[in-house]
């Protein structure tokens, strides 16, 4: 994996989570999934930024999203535009329905779509990637 997105790339996390996050020295969407792999862990994250794990959990679906390989703040603009906020949206979609959404919002967006090969590699991971 190359370089772990900053955790500011979150839409889904109040600012002032943000700021207690970054106190704490979570400045990156890794160490965000690293201090968030277990149920424990995930209420002490949630106490310790006086969150609840339902946020923290939303936060991490949204982190393992960006930590897709060939994944960057363009393709970020793009799953949004196309209306996928975190894995589970990806999880929830097939292969075809997955591809169809990327596909429409390049388009709405003016750009060139990723490549069949980047969009199949980014639905299998989110597979690999779904939590146990």
């Amino acid at each position: 994996m190359g370089a772990m997105p900053p955790i500011t790339e979150l839409t889904r996390i109040e600012p002032v989570h943000l700021a207690r996050l970054e106190r704490q020295g979570t400045f990156t969407t890794g160490l965000l999934l690293e201090r968030s792999e277990t149920p424990t862990r995930r209420q002490l994250l949630a106490d310790q930024v006086a969150a609840d794990t339902n946020d923290v959990l939303m936060w991490r679906d949204e982190a393992l999203m960006l930590n897709l390989a060939s994944f960057g703040p363009n393709e970020h603009q793009l799953l949004i535009q196309a209306g996928i906020d975190g894995l589970r949206d990806i999880l929830a979609l097939s292969l075809d329905a997955f591809s169809e959404r990327i596909h429409r919002a390049a388009t709405e967006l003016n750009e060139l779509p990723p490549t069949d090969l980047t969009i199949e590699g980014w639905w299998d991971q989110a597979r690999t990637l779904e939590d146990q």
